[in-house]
């Protein structure tokens, strides 16, 4: 575990902007690891839909988030980092008493978001938001190895009246709680991630994959980035593939959509190779 976290903490800190894919099963966070990437994240959007669920707070339980997450981090060499939605818990003491919870999983990361899922008041308290965070950080304080926790602000999600002011006063909060890393999921022009990087004192997360936020990864190290997830698309993605796959099947009687899978020996060699570990 701790050659994991210390690999983890520093992709944070080297200056050189990198992709945290993120896996919703231990199938492809095997195939993510295998195409080189250095971290992944789980997404519980991808968790949700694998289960036949929406992408919504309480859809998936606590406990399935945990099991998913032991099996994506189980699965693989590289550090995996969780996304924990809101703590599952309200309070700070649910959340610190659920990240002991998080910590049993063999992650080495998380994120914990100021969404609280109601309609009417979609953010937390910023004085509750930010005890949470440091509730989260005290949690694992003691484990023995760097936890990465990175505290996500959902102002640009919500549609808050000055997002851009109220993101960068909430994410600065929460780095003076603990966090090692601030997540501001979102943002779609490149001008206001740099406002990001230069007014909040961190490194900075950023989420791209989302429909209509065509910003490269060279804008973003540029920009000064530290690091890049893409959320629940790659699974959005693959659910398109079975939904065209489909209609050409029933509507043209044809089976074209075979012409991109990966071979059966190919993907058995690959799992084989963990089934050994």
């Amino acid at each position: 575990m701790q050659n994991k976290a210390d690999k983890f903490k520093n992709l944070h800190l080297d200056g050189d902007t990198f992709i945290m894919a993120n896996a919703w099963n231990a199938g492809s966070s095997v195939l993510l690891e295998e195409s080189g990437f250095k971290a992944i994240g789980t997404t519980s959007a991808g968790i949700a839909f694998q289960h036949g669920l929406p992408d919504s707070e309480g859809a998936v339980s606590f406990e399935l988030a945990l099991e998913e997450t032991r099996k994506i981090a189980k699965a693989v060499n590289i550090p995996v980092s969780m996304d924990a939605e809101n703590g599952y818990g309200d309070s700070a003491e649910l959340v610190a008493k659920n990240m002991n919870k998080i910590v049993s999983t063999s992650v080495v990361g998380a994120n914990i978001e100021d969404y609280t899922g109601i309609k009417e008041k979609p953010l937390y308290d910023s004085k509750l938001a930010r005890e949470r965070i440091q509730s989260a950080k005290e949690a694992v304080a003691d484990i023995g190895y760097p936890f990465a926790l990175t505290a996500r602000t959902d102002c640009f999600l919500t549609n808050h009246p000055t997002a851009l002011k109220e993101a960068i006063s909430r994410a600065n909060q929460y780095r003076e709680a603990g966090a090692d890393c601030l997540f501001v999921p979102g943002v779609k022009d490149i001008e206001t991630i740099k406002t990001l990087v230069k007014e909040i004192n961190g490194p900075i997360s950023i989420v791209m994959g989302l429909t209509g936020s065509p910003i490269s990864l060279i804008e973003l190290k540029a920009a000064g980035v530290a690091r890049i997830s893409i959320g629940g698309s790659l699974a959005r993605t693959t659910y398109d593939l079975i939904r065209n796959a489909s209609k050409e099947m029933l509507e043209k009687g044809t089976f074209e959509f075979s012409n991109i899978q990966i071979a059966d020996n190919e993907l058995c060699n690959l799992f084989a190779k963990r089934c050994k570990k």
